[in-house]
């Protein structure tokens, strides 16, 4: 007797945009083509959030996932490298300090490099950070080369890097590669979606066209509308506004006037923040603020003074309220990008959080009895990653000396969560730090924003007293002149591009 076949046939992406092709892009990657059937189906009359990305260094997994070149990649996103972020005026106003995405020095004897820093720094022989951070010496001298990772112990295998690129093309490059491995893509804008009524599960879509489409899985991708996670399945969202209270972001593109800087950089406003992307063919530029302690004239205002091109664009304003959704799948739909909640881009971690949601599924790929134990796994997965990356973002608002606005006094006197008290305590008294379930920041990260922002560790880990002062003293000094010597031999961020990966698309560099 031949046993039921249960395999998922039928996929619907609902929503295009960077979450809905790159969910399109992976599943036809991964799921065998001929058994199972993708559709997606996107309006070019609602338009999507894009306003440029800047991204994390899990983006160059992703793509290495699908096959993509990157050479290939970068010219076709007019991408820029990114090294880092430059953080300025968040601890207090006029300093500024860099969150690299390498490593910081060498590991010696077993013991964690940061120690033996903190023990010169406690000892009186202080050196920034930056002195030890490839990424950071580079990215300020404007120089990048790709990492050599294949070597070990190579100072190059030190670095890391994501890219800036423009999210709307980066969506495009992902539709055609979907497309090419048999995706199908339907015009349309959803006006009604149908569940059965025997298991709540969703049945199939209706279009204002009159075309309705059914399927086994669905993806949301519909963005903050949230049409079947929220709108049919009535996921409810947790709201995390009362430790993060920012909720509108205003966006202007602007002509390029310098070469692209391989960092971002955010800078600390009186009720937010700003940032600015280089791109190879334009800027863009974002403010970030809270609508309680600022007007959108305001917030305008302030951007535009930032701009150090001519705007391109009128002013794009976006609303939102930061938190998650209390079940990212839920029934036959899983949600990705807006529609499963919304981290303020201070760290860069939107496309991170969809690439983690499509790998998350397709590691606990169903069939079409949706075994709940799969999607607890999910849920729960997706739910403590986005907490530990919450509380980073906290970390920047409460570890401020900061007090010269309305905004910045309700930050300081704020109550923040109980795991946020706990790794702050840690590492600001001894340095010590424990990465938990996945947890996307390390070491590296939380000491950056920590000592940039005036609370790093004030002792060190007694173990690191194990080299003599003077051996202590000469490796790191060793150290220092092999990174220097290592950023005079790169080449500059734009020889790099020229070389290997310019966009042709580099038109609006030319706007006068």
């Amino acid at each position: 007797m031949k046993m039921d076949d249960r395999h998922i046939r039928k996929v619907l992406v609902v929503g295009g945009g960077t979450a809905g092709w790159m969910a399109a892009a992976a599943l036809s990657r991964y799921l065998p083509r001929g058994r199972t059937e993708i559709t997606l189906i996107e309006s070019d009359a609602i338009g999507t959030v894009g306003v440029g990305e800047a991204t994390i260094p899990q983006i160059a997994v992703f793509n290495r996932m699908l096959g993509i070149d990157e050479d290939e990649f970068i010219r076709a996103t007019s991408a820029t490298f990114k090294l880092g972020i430059e953080f300025q005026d968040w601890g207090n106003v006029g300093e500024s300090y860099f969150h690299p995405f390498g490593e910081y020095g060498y590991d010696m004897e077993g013991v964690d490099f940061h120690q033996f820093w903190t023990r010169l720094k406690v000892n009186g022989e202080h050196h920034s950070l930056n002195e030890y951070s490839l990424n950071a010496k580079a990215a300020y001298a404007g120089k990048f080369i790709r990492p050599d990772a294949t070597s070990i112990g190579s100072v190059l295998s030190k670095m890391g890097y994501a890219f800036h690129f423009d999210a709307s093309k980066y969506a495009l490059f992902l539709s055609k590669y979907a497309q090419s491995r048999g995706v199908r893509r339907i015009e349309g804008k959803v006006c009604e979606v149908r569940k059965c009524a025997e298991n709540g599960f969703l049945e199939s879509v209706k279009l204002e066209s009159g075309d309705e489409f059914a399927a086994d899985l669905f993806i949301d991708c519909t963005g903050f509308r949230a049409l079947l996670i929220n709108g049919a399945l009535g996921v409810g969202y947790e709201d995390w506004s009362n430790w993060l209270p920012v909720d509108r972001a205003v966006a202007i593109p602007s002509k390029s006037s310098e070469e692209p800087k391989p960092y971002t950089i955010s800078k600390a406003q009186s009720a937010g923040w700003t940032w600015r992307i280089p791109l190879q063919n334009r800027v863009g530029n974002g403010h970030v603020y809270c609508s309680k302690y600022m007007s959108a004239e305001t917030a305008i205002e302030i951007l535009q003074d930032e701009l150090i091109g001519a705007p391109l664009a009128e002013p794009n304003h976006l609303r939102f309220k930061t938190g998650i959704r209390e079940k990212f799948w839920e029934a036959n739909c899983v949600s990705l990008g807006l529609s499963s909640g919304f981290l303020e881009p201070l760290e860069s971690t939107s496309i991170h959080l969809i690439q983690s949601g499509i790998s998350k599924l397709i590691a606990l790929f169903p069939d079409r009895d949706f075994n709940h134990t799969d999607r607890d796994e999910y849920n729960r997965l997706l739910s403590v990653s986005c907490h530990h990356i919450r509380d980073f973002i906290i970390l920047h608002y409460v570890a401020t000396g900061r007090s010269n606005s309305p905004f910045w006094k309700q930050m300081q006197v704020m109550d923040i969560p109980s795991s946020l008290k706990r790794k702050m305590a840690l590492m600001r008294d001894r340095g010590r730090f424990f990465r938990y379930d996945d947890e996307l920041f390390s070491v590296v990260s939380w000491l950056a924003v920590m000592e940039g922002q005036g609370i790093g560790p004030r002792r060190y880990n007694p173990i690191a007293d194990i080299l003599s002062d003077y051996n202590l003293q000469q490796s790191m000094k060793n150290m220092r002149e092999l990174f220097d010597r290592t950023t005079a031999a790169m080449p500059t961020h734009q020889q790099f591009i020229d070389r290997y990966c310019k966009s042709s698309d580099t038109s609006l560099r030319k706007v006068q």
